[in-house]
């Protein structure tokens, strides 16, 4: 941390930090609500990141068995939840009787939306859990995109930005075969550089969600220079945020909301950061 701190500063001395700083808008938003501080993917979550100030986040859904949205990151309930076995074939019914490890319920999208519906600026993520690929075939994929897009933009403020995001770009054409007015956000385990780009290019989706282990602030630009909108990850330090904002991101993501705030006050408030 204070490595990147005295970067920082250096940069700071130099001109180069004061002219990000006034040219730089970081969107930072809080993953799964906030997981490493709070009990991921539930309303206690995304309620505690809205207490403290963030209208951005993202989330997780998955489809039950009887074609429910479920707000949950695996594809099994062993890790975070007292119940067994796979979400994709268990009901809505069966799931709502579980609670996760830290005793909330489990919610559902239509839980989800009703809570975000009143927050003005909103930024939401939702990304389309359809993997592993046997879970969500051709058919089953497809009701699973038509279902998700058509209860999202119904709910959708007229202020928000909600974006349909996945690793699975089976499910990312579809949308933008069926749902042209779709935003889509393409989510890679690969670093943003010449092979993320032009993937996105040859998709045509402008918003790209690249991790920051091997991404240059060169490559960045780039992206920009191509019309891409860059999103970093992962979020779990604050000197993960200090870094993905030198290398030039445009939205980050974060698992310690609460704790990144107030670092990113005390100790980089030249920084604009919208939450």
């Amino acid at each position: 941390m204070k490595k990147i701190i005295l970067a920082f500063a250096l940069l700071w001395a130099f001109g180069a930090a004061d002219a990000v700083a006034q040219t730089q808008q970081i969107r930072c938003f809080s993953h799964r609500g906030g997981r490493m501080e709070h009990d991921e993917n539930t309303l206690e979550a995304f309620q505690a990141s809205l207490d403290a100030g963030y209208h951005g986040f993202e989330v997780d859904l998955r489809m039950t068995a009887d074609g429910e949205f479920v707000v949950t990151h695996d594809s099994t309930l062993e890790r975070t939840t007292n119940g067994k076995g796979v979400v994709e074939k268990t009901t809505a019914a069966e799931l709502r009787k579980l609670r996760t490890k830290k005793g909330n319920k489990l919610i559902f999208l239509d839980e989800l939306l009703a809570f975000l519906k009143p927050i003005k600026g909103l930024y939401v993520e939702f990304e389309m859990k359809t993997s592993p690929v046997d879970l969500y075939p051709e058919e089953r994929l497809k009701e699973y995109c038509d279902k998700l897009y058509a209860a999202v933009m119904a709910a959708r403020p007229d202020d928000a930005e909600y974006v349909f995001t996945s690793s699975d770009y089976r499910g990312l054409r579809y949308m933008q075969q069926i749902h042209p007015k779709a935003d889509l956000l393409m989510i890679s385990s690969k670093p943003c550089n010449d092979e993320t780009i032009d993937l996105a290019l040859s998709l045509g989706i402008k918003r790209i969600g690249c991790t920051m282990d091997g991404t240059s602030r060169a490559a960045v630009k780039k992206a920009h220079d191509k019309g891409l909108t860059v999103s970093l990850w992962p979020g779990y330090t604050p000197n993960d945020f200090m870094l993905g904002a030198y290398l030039g991101a445009d939205f980050m993501c974060t698992d310690i909301p609460v704790q990144l705030k107030k670092f990113q006050q005390e100790n980089a408030p030249w920084l604009k950061v919208t939450y």
